[in-house]
């Protein structure tokens, strides 16, 4: 396995290779569901580049960029043992410089849900994303469910700029209690860990409701938000699988999402329905 840091050094590589890329861009702090990415890039690719980069552009003023746990020992060992050929972790003067070309997110679909919350957040996701993509040339690039959000507007940055990358999305890894798995899980106590569990029942019960014929969405936020009592609400939202308003549920075709803050960390979690 090689470690790369130089971004020239990157580019010179993948761009003297006639090899399928299969891409999978992290934050590090890696655990089963980057793991599921990467063994599914290995198996379709010739070529499996992981990259390690904390993107300082996606955090707002009092985000948790400078604390964002970091395990790059771990992470490198992660890597080599599930074969990756190249790791690419840059610092950030190496991807940014004093006077950046930005890149916005759309103006409906980027400021909404998370992007309503965390305005700009999406801004900065698809400035490194892209950044990553034009080094990395990827012939395929995964991302996880888990953030539905930013694995949809990704497709339509692929779209609108004519990007030549297929975009595999990729189910949500659980932990055996139903926790979905994020990086920043490391911040629970015991404590806050069986209360985030309520995120994943509330989920449960939503598809309870839908097995059961019921599609009034009102009804099942209503249940949802029952069994999140004296969790933190952030949002719980309904929408098609282009992030679109609905009436009711639409099977084959809704993405049900929540955010929520337990003690002082933000978490999501959603349903493909």
């Amino acid at each position: 396995m090689k470690i790369i840091t130089d971004k020239y050094e990157l580019q010179e590589f993948t761009k003297n290779t006639t090899k399928s890329i299969g891409f999978v861009p992290t934050m590090g702090a890696l655990h089963e569901g980057h793991i599921s990415l990467i063994k599914k890039a290995r198996a379709e690719n010739e070529i499996v580049i992981v990259s390690i980069f904390v993107n300082p552009t996606q955090f707002l003023a009092g985000e948790d960029f400078s604390k964002y746990p970091k395990r790059d020992i771990a992470d490198k060992k992660i890597c080599e043992l599930a074969g990756v050929d190249v790791v690419f972790m840059p610092d950030i003067s190496m991807m940014y410089g004093d006077d950046e070309v930005t890149i916005k997110a759309p103006n409906v679909r980027g400021f909404i849900l998370d992007g309503f919350t965390r305005p700009t957040h999406f801004d900065g996701v698809l400035q490194i994303v892209l950044k990553l993509f034009n080094l990395v040339r990827p012939t395929n690039a995964y991302f996880g469910r888990k953030d539905a959000q930013q694995v949809i507007l990704i497709k339509q940055m692929v779209e609108n700029l004519f990007l030549p990358i297929n975009i595999i999305d990729c189910p949500l890894i659980r932990d055996l209690n139903g926790l979905a798995l994020s990086s920043r899980n490391a911040y629970l106590s015991d404590d806050e860990k069986k209360e985030a569990l309520k995120i994943s029942a509330s989920l449960q019960n939503a598809t309870k409701l839908i097995v059961g014929g019921n599609f009034n969405i009102d009804a099942i936020k209503t249940a949802m938000l029952e069994t999140l009592k004296d969790v933190d609400v952030e949002y719980i939202e309904m929408v098609s699988q282009e992030l679109k308003s609905i009436k009711q549920i639409e099977l084959k075709n809704t993405i049900i999402l929540v955010a929520v803050k337990i003690g002082s960390t933000r978490l999501i979690d959603n349903l493909w329905i």
